[in-house]
Formats: C-alpha cells, sequence, structure tokens
C-alpha cells in the first residue's frame, strides 16, 4: 500500500499539543473526542499510513494522566441504537468500549448517561454497571437546550446534572456514536468544576474535517461523503477568519452552535475563552501529510465507496435517497464517478462478457487488475482471492489449487448436512482449505503468504456479498465496494 501519511510524527505532535492545551488552562482539560478511538477504519482508507488506532497510540503517551468518560444517550438504550459497522447496541458498546481502554491500561472512571428523563430502559442499565462496579452519573434533558443560555448556565440547568467525580489533568469524553451528548457533559462539567472553584477548559479532538487542507480538499470531501446521512457540510469557519483573517475549516454543526458556546463559556467564566469553532480543535492531521496526491487518490477512492454503501443500504431497505443524492453532489465536487474506479470498470466489463454472472476485481497495489466470475464451485469472491493469491505467488492461472474433488465434499456438508442453500464456498471457506493444503502442496503455501499484500486493495463486485465474505475482505483489509444486486 503505498503511504501518504506519517503516522509516527502525527502520535508525537498530536499527543505533545494535547499537554499544550491542557497547561493553558490550569492542568485541567475536559476533551471531547469524536469518531472512533481503536478502529477508525475512515481515516485509514483516507489517509493510507494511518493506523486505525493511532489515536489510542497518541493517547498511550499521556495515559498516567488522563482518564476515560464513556457517554451515552439515555434515548438511544430506549431505542437499542445499533452500531452499524460492529452490529452491536450502544449500551453493549459502552461494555465493549470500558474493556477495550482497560485492557490497554487506560483508567475509565465512569459512564455517564444523558438526556436522561426516568427512562425505565436507562434505570436497568444503571443497575447493570453497578453490579459491575462501574461508576455512573445522570445528566437531564434540559429545556430549550442549547439556546435557552441562561437556563443552562444555572443550578436548575447544568447544575442539576450529578456532577461527575474526576481526578486526573485529562479528561477524555467519549461514546459510541454521535448523538450521544459528549459536547454537553464537558459544558456540564466546565459549569460544575467553576461553581467549585476549580478551573477547567474544553477542547474537541476530531479527525475531520481537516481544518488546514482546502475545503473541496478530497480528504475533506471524502468526509462529507462519511456523514452525508447526517447531512454534514464542509465550510470556511467564518469566526476563525474574522478574528485571524486566515482560512480554516469547519463543518455547518459546529459553526452554527458557536454562537451559542460563546454565550455558555460567558455565563460559566464571565468570558469566552475561543474566537471560532477551529479554536476549540486540537487536530494535527494536517501536518502529517507525507504525500498528497495519494491521500488525495485514496480519498476518491472512498467516495465512491461511500456511495456504493449507501446504494446498498437502500437495498437493504435502510438507506435513502438524500444521502445517495448529497454523494452524488460530491462526485462533481471531485470531479469523478463510479468509473474513476477501475475494479468497478474492470468487473462489470466481465460480468459483461460472461453473460451477466456475477463477477469481481481486484486492483493490486502495482496497478495489475485481476478478476473473477461465479461458478458452481466457487462464489465470486472466494475466486477472485484463489485468482488474485495465484497472480502474487507466480502461480501459473491454470493451476487448481483446491481440486474440485476437494470441493464437492465440502459442498455435500454445506447443502445435505447443514442445510445451506448456497452450494458455492465462500472466502472463509476457501482460506480455510488452502490452510490445510498449505502442508502438503507448495502452491497453497505459496498462495496464503501473499494475503498480506491485500491490505490496502480495491475490490468491486458486481453483486452484494454474504456478511461472512463482506468480513473476511475487512480482516485482509480490502477497499470493498458492491452493485446493489442480489445474488
Amino acid at each position: 500500500m503505498k503511504i501518504g501519511f506519517d503516522n509516527d510524527k502525527y502520535v508525537k505532535i498530536q499527543s505533545e499539543h494535547i499537554k499544550e492545551r491542557i497547561a493553558q488552562f490550569g492542568n485541567k482539560l475536559y476533551m471531547e473526542l469524536g469518531g472512533k478511538l481503536f478502529d477508525d477504519n475512515h481515516a485509514a482508507r483516507v489517509l493510507p499510513g494511518f493506523q486505525p488506532d493511532s489515536k489510542l497510540r497518541m493517547l498511550s503517551q499521556l495515559s498516567d494522566s488522563l482518564e476515560i468518560i464513556i457517554v451515552i444517550s439515555a434515548e438511544d438504550i430506549v431505542k437499542n441504537k445499533v452500531r452499524a459497522d460492529l452490529g452491536i447496541t450502544y449500551d453493549e458498546d459502552v461494555l465493549r468500549l470500558r474493556s477495550e481502554f482497560t485492557n490497554r491500561g487506560f483508567m475509565v472512571s465512569s459512564v455517564v448517561i444523558t438526556h436522561y428523563n426516568g427512562q425505565i430502559a436507562a434505570d436497568i442499565f444503571r443497575k447493570r454497571l453497578e453490579r459491575m462496579g462501574i461508576k455512573s452519573y445522570f445528566h437531564y434533558l434540559i429545556d430549550g437546550y442549547p439556546h435557552n443560555v441562561s437556563l443552562i448556565a444555572s443550578d436548575e440547568g447544568f447544575g442539576k446534572n450529578d456532577y461527575v467525580e474526576t481526578t486526573r489533568p485529562l479528561v477524555i469524553v467519549t461514546a459510541p456514536g454521535p448523538g450521544s451528548g459528549k459536547f454537553a457533559v464537558c459544558l456540564s462539567q466546565l459549569y460544575n468544576e467553576n461553581k467549585r472553584g476549580i478551573v477547567a477548559g474544553y477542547a474537541k479532538f476530531e479527525t475531520f474535517p481537516v481544518w488546514n487542507l482546502p475545503l473541496k480538499h478530497p480528504v475533506n470531501i471524502a468526509y462529507e461523503a462519511a456523514t452525508a446521512d447526517l447531512n454534514d457540510v464542509n465550510m470556511i469557519d467564518p469566526f476563525h477568519l474574522e478574528a485571524y483573517q486566515k482560512v480554516a475549516i469547519n463543518y455547518n454543526r459546529d459553526v452554527e452552535i458557536f454562537p451559542v458556546l460563546n454565550a455558555l463559556f460567558e455565563g460559566i467564566y464571565g468570558k469566552s475563552i475561543y474566537k471560532s469553532p477551529t479554536d476549540m480543535g486540537v487536530n494535527m492531521v494536517g501536518f502529517c501529510i507525507s504525500d498528497d496526491e495519494v491521500c488525495c487518490e485514496a480519498s476518491k477512492q472512498e467516495i465512491i465507496r461511500r456511495y456504493y454503501d449507501a446504494l446498498n443500504k437502500m437495498a437493504n431497505g435502510a438507506g435513502n435517497e438524500a444521502e445517495i443524492n448529497k454523494i452524488k453532489v460530491l462526485f462533481q465536487q471531485g470531479k469523478i464517478d463510479t468509473n474513476y474506479r477501475k475494479v468497478t470498470v474492470a468487473a462489470h466489463k466481465r460480468r459483461e462478457d460472461e453473460g451477466g454472472i456475477p463477477c469481481a476485481a481486484i486492483e493490486l497495489e502495482d496497478g495489475t487488475i485481476i478478476t473473477s466470475k461465479s461458478s458452481a464451485l466457487l462464489g465470486p469472491s472466494a475466486a477472485l482471492i484463489l485468482n488474485a493469491t495465484k497472480h502474487l505467488a507466480g502461480v501459473d492461472h491454470h493451476v487448481k489449487l483446491i481440486p474440485q474433488t476437494l470441493i464437492e465434499p465440502i459442498q455435500k456438508t454445506k447443502v445435505d448436512y447443514l442445510g445451506g442453500h448456497n452450494p458455492r464456498l465462500h472466502t472463509d471457506e476457501v482460506l480455510v482449505t488452502l490452510s490445510v493444503l498449505s502442508r502438503i502442496d507448495e502452491n497453497c503455501k505459496h498462495a496464503l503468504e501473499q494475503l498480506p499484500k491485500f491490505r490496502g486493495c480495491q475490490v468491486h463486485t458486481t453483486v452484494m456479498l454474504s456478511e461472512i465474505d463482506r468480513k473476511i475482505f475487512k480482516k485482509l483489509g480490502v477497499n470493498l465496494t458492491s452493485d446493489p444486486v442480489r445474488k
């Protein structure tokens, strides 16, 4: 995979910048952390070289001086809101996040349940936390939030919330997903710390949009594509431009809420501590791009990937046309369309040549494109893995890594004994079979050894894949798109 991002530099300068911000506020900082912490795969896709756990590595430089608060909305508990990428509810993800943090040596001090209004499901979840020995707090709904500043910054507003006890200089406030109430928790703590005579500050740590890249830079356009379902819009920060005569990029929600935030800071401190929403951020990603061309290319691929993802969601009854149309507009801004994606064109061409049967294509690191088709024995994704690994291992294309005599018994088990309807081998079944054969067959052994070279490669299939195949490609680090067509 071509590298366009200096991850080591990022870990170093990002942690240093946060230390500076802590010192700026008298050694107590509440930092709202947006985006994913362990598995920021979006950043890894648009900034090749960025490690999915880079934020965690960066925070490990500060682990002795930080603690973590995990926030969840009572409304999301009631709705059983599911984290789409993991398929688990937000309340289960709170426990997963806590376990992940503690296993890595971080201190998770508590869980805050926001938007609380007596919801029974929230009470049940809190009792579950108590049984597990996890501290928890309630933060309540406030009428007129966030615009009724006089009420919010009063004892009847933030003052009614439970005061979250913290002991370390840096308090990371994170959540399973957007809309959980991280920002309000930070502001509530500032208000209640101030009442106790403790000076504390606020900062926001979100990777995108990248404030010091151009507005229409593909990396920033890719962020809009990633949040098309939320209808986020990147924009020049007008407050930053007025205060410093410098262009900085932010997005609509932060810009719209900034006057209110300013008023809240004035209500808490008597003055505002920031001149622009960009000032609130601590993001240093833009300084660590080592090859802009590589990141631009990766971002354009991501915009198209998001488009196909939206189409697939629509086909499954979970998406909407507004999201799809928003990304089509972003195509115009990025001067791309689906034909820009070489593997899409190649897969469609192979399907046409094969009379319409399901096909797939992969673009390898050197630009070579390998295609495959569905057969009576293999699905297109399983066949693609075999074709690509043979090419990378220098094995002749006509060599059958898995003989038909071995595939047929597996198919019999799937259909006759397990009641399956699709006899074709999935990607996981092919890889397990290759692994077994690798002990006695050098070609299979060499083919398996090529799998790490899939990381960062582009793949397109002309049909929607099974969950099993999607997960295998994800584990291989492949950037997958699929036509919204069922098998």
